[in-house]
């Protein structure tokens, strides 16, 4: 029997769904690259991973951490930044419970009591802070100053990184903030230590440090307008697509093949299975997306107590999950620009084979294809909700789908 309590899906961005699908390629890119690279002292960009509402980029990172956290790992929980807030308080805090973690709190080294003591009046104060101590360093810097000495001490430890996770970056609305935040990190990320090795040549070591940061997709622009090149050169950036429907299918092949395990009021244990008509149902709702693909299963699971989940489950939940489904797309719609906005409905208004940057064009009232190619450039590199081929097509398949039929009643 399956109840409310047992669901393995969990649409939202503060959980690591159990039911995970796809994002194999930055899966990896923590387990292959970025830690091995760091804890062998190789510099590697921090990562910067964007994406509409929805599209899973916390819970992806939350699951990263996690895994570093199984690791033994030195992580920071993700730290949101809402709008409005000071971003430079928020992680000087954090920093502040990692140097706890690292053994600092007890050093006996002047310096290190000093330093803790200037993060703790920047974590009190953010940047608001006006005074240095006269002339001395800027607050910031007491930031890069203490990620260093954390990254040294698990640098000593040997096999541990030290991880940080920032949401939520595009509500650093502040340019100095913004710029003082990103210049903290990446001097962090950047610098060197000289460690001297058995024989005694030195060598100059990057530290286990990785830092993440995940937002929406104008983030790029904002960092990038202000720091440019800096910031290119300090973070690797990746706006995330839709997954494809063969890895959300992949993810529930075990609930049709195994089931899922649940526990029994007796004390034993039972399995819910996955009818291979509804895994095509879960998969139909949801577009591609992450929240859409929990939310489907998630109320699907809610719409029966026996061991079978069915297509007419799937369709039964579904009702109840379309105003929720509706609300979060309209969202998207809502945050883009005018010029944008209208870009993807003339889009929406033509068939699929019509979908040339001209007819688009001449259907969004502008005078000239040419008027239209950096909106449409916008929307396909910065936010991934159409791609720009021959014809153009959308990407983001809620999205068209919203725009195109009564989806999703």
């Amino acid at each position: 029997m399956r109840t409310p309590l047992d669901s393995p899906f969990s649409p939202g961005s503060d959980t690591v769904p159990k039911v995970w699908a796809g994002r194999t390629s930055q899966l990896n890119d923590w387990r292959d690259v970025l830690r091995p690279r760091r804890l062998a002292g190789i510099h590697e960009r921090g990562r910067t991973i964007l994406g509409e509402a929805g599209s899973g980029k916390s819970s992806l990172v939350r699951r990263i951490a996690r895994e570093a956290t199984e690791a033994g790992d030195w992580a920071t929980p993700q730290l949101r930044i809402p709008s409005g807030t000071d971003p430079i308080k928020r992680v000087a805090s954090a920093l502040l419970d990692l140097s706890s973690t690292a053994g600092l709190s007890s050093a006996r080294e002047k310096r290190i009591g000093d330093l803790l003591r200037r993060v703790e009046t920047v974590a009190a104060s953010g940047i608001s802070l006006s005074v240095r101590a006269q002339d001395g360093p800027e607050p910031y810097t007491a930031l890069t100053e203490l990620l260093i000495e954390i990254g040294r001490a698990a640098m000593r430890r040997q096999n541990v990184m030290v991880m940080l996770h920032i949401d939520e970056v595009q509500n650093i609305a502040d340019e100095h903030a913004r710029s003082q935040l990103l210049i903290a990190l990446g001097d962090a990320l950047a610098y060197e230590e000289t460690v001297a090795l058995p024989g005694g040549p030195q060598v100059d070591l990057a530290l286990p440090i990785a830092v993440y940061l995940t937002g929406l997709p104008e983030f790029e622009d904002m960092a990038g307008a202000q720091a440019g090149a800096a910031f290119a050169r300090r973070f690797q950036t990746v706006t995330l697509d839709a997954i494809d429907d063969a890895d959300l299918t992949a993810a529930l092949q075990t609930f049709v093949t195994e089931g899922w395990p649940v526990a029994t009021e007796a004390g034993g244990a039972e399995r819910v299975f996955l009818a291979a008509d509804a895994q095509r149902a879960i998969v139909e709702r949801a577009r591609g997306e992450p929240f859409l693909f929990q939310l489907a299963g998630e109320r699907a699971w809610y719409a029966g107590t026996d061991n079978l989940i069915t297509a007419e489950h799937v369709k039964a939940g579904w009702r109840n999950a379309a105003p929720e489904a509706e609300a979060h797309v309209q969202r998207i719609l809502d945050r883009l620009p005018t010029r944008e906005r209208q870009f993807i409905e003339a889009m929406a208004e033509l068939a699929p084979e019509e979908r040339s940057l001209t007819n688009i064009a001449r259907k969004a009232g502008c005078e000239k294809a040419t008027d239209a190619g950096p909106t449409a450039q916008r929307l396909d590199r910065t936010r991934r909700i159409i791609h720009r081929g021959r014809p153009y097509r959308f990407q983001h398949r809620a999205v068209e789908a919203r725009l195109t039929s009564n989806w999703p009643w």
